[in-house]
């Protein structure tokens, strides 16, 4: 095999119907027994950016606990279990892993690849990659990466997924004129698997070409074997372009900066330079070991601090929606209270109407009883 393999996922909380979730990614990535069947020989993963699994899983759930979603009439509810909140990309090497480790040159290529694949998938997700890990314990040489969008208030994974999201662009269109469901659904299809092409075309350009790696295999698009040696060969003539060119800047940039280093810089200063490396030269790498894990625990760090602010502003939004929904009830309570006692008052006031109402007719009947007199015949006698 030579060519590429990238492929991504999002996942929610609640499994799939393969019994697969965040938990379980989790626990497959950082090899418990219990998601690691398939693996002969379990070994703890090896961390080539940013945090460990276990970290990105605290991250994770921290960062569920306080994510919110709009609601019904608009008020903030906690995000649903079935929804996508990690997203992971795998990418895999043609060497495997008893390859790599039988030949130093080929360690030299897949650390190349590694290296290139980590620039990439930064490129794609900006602060939003936690974590890429290496597994060494399968057969092929791989690696899996681990985005989380904390500065999402809702959590969405999914609009990491480009097939996804044009997907949808597509169907919250809505129909064309004379498309029916079907037609618009198709539309739809095809906007995905464009969108799908375009992120595979992305790594290939970035990373594949210059590792000499070919965009499709044989079989996908039925290639004879002479075809399929031919094309390798001229993907490996690419590769060695690549790093022809990229040797060529390399001395390109190094003249220039010699050349300035030599234009402003006294004979004194140089000999000091070159005393001193001279001096550095048996502690070289060590000094670069230092300066590595300098770099990586910046990467942590800067990691850390992109969390703690999206976490601080996630926990800002759910509490103003805290205190806006209980303002809201206390409004309501207010209004209930004030309803019920003008019921009350209109309920005392009825009764003593009716109570008026009651007495002034037996006043009237009073009245009418104290007035009443016989009445007069014509020509009888007078009372």
């Amino acid at each position: 095999m030579a060519y590429q393999f990238i492929h991504l996922e999002s996942w929610s909380r609640k499994p799939d119907d393969k019994g697969r979730s965040t938990g379980f990614i989790f626990d497959e990535a950082s090899r418990k027994p219990i998601a690691s069947v398939h693996v002969a020989e379990p070994k703890p993963p090896t961390v080539i950016y940013g945090l460990s699994v276990d970290e990105v899983r605290q991250m994770h759930d921290t960062a569920v606990a306080t994510a919110m979603t709009p609601g019904a009439r608009g008020k903030l509810r906690k995000i649903a279990s079935t929804q996508k909140t990690l997203h992971t990309v795998v990418a895999s090497h043609p060497y495997t892993v008893e390859d790599v480790r039988a030949d130093p040159n080929k360690v030299k290529e897949v650390r190349d690849w590694e290296r290139r694949t980590v620039t990439w998938l930064r490129q794609q997700y900006g602060p939003a990659l936690k974590s890429v890990i290496r597994h060494t314990d399968e057969k092929q040489w791989h690696i899996h990466a681990y985005v989380l969008p904390t500065h999402d208030p809702e959590l969405r994974a999914g609009l990491y997924h480009p097939g996804g999201v044009a997907k949808k662009a597509v169907k919250a269109a809505g129909r064309r004129d004379g498309e029916d469901g079907k037609a618009l659904n198709k539309r739809a299809d095809v906007a995905y698997k464009a969108a799908m092409r375009d992120w595979q075309d992305s790594y290939h350009e970035t990373v594949a070409v210059p590792c000499g790696l070919t965009r499709l295999g044989p079989a996908r698009r039925r290639l004879t074997r002479e075809e399929w040696k031919a094309e390798r060969a001229q993907a490996r003539a690419l590769q060695n372009a690549v790093y022809r060119a990229e040797a060529v800047k390399r001395q390109g940039q190094a003249y220039i900066e010699r050349t300035k280093a030599e234009a402003t810089a006294v004979k004194a200063e140089v000999a000091q330079v070159k005393a001193s490396a001279d001096r550095l030269a048996g502690i070289s790498g060590a000094v670069r070991a230092v300066v590595d894990g300098i770099q990586e625990s910046r990467i942590r760090a800067e990691i850390r601090r992109e969390f703690a602010r999206d976490l601080a502003a996630a926990k800002a939004a759910m509490e103003k929606a805290q205190a806006e929904t209980e303002k809201a009830k206390t409004s309501q309570r207010d209004s209930e209270k004030r309803f019920s006692e003008q019921r009350h008052a209109f309920r005392q006031q009825r009764q003593r109407l009716l109570a008026a109402q009651h007495e002034i007719q037996t006043l009237s009947r009073a009245l009418a009883a104290a007035l009443d007199e016989p009445t007069l015949t014509p020509g009888g006698p007078a009372p």
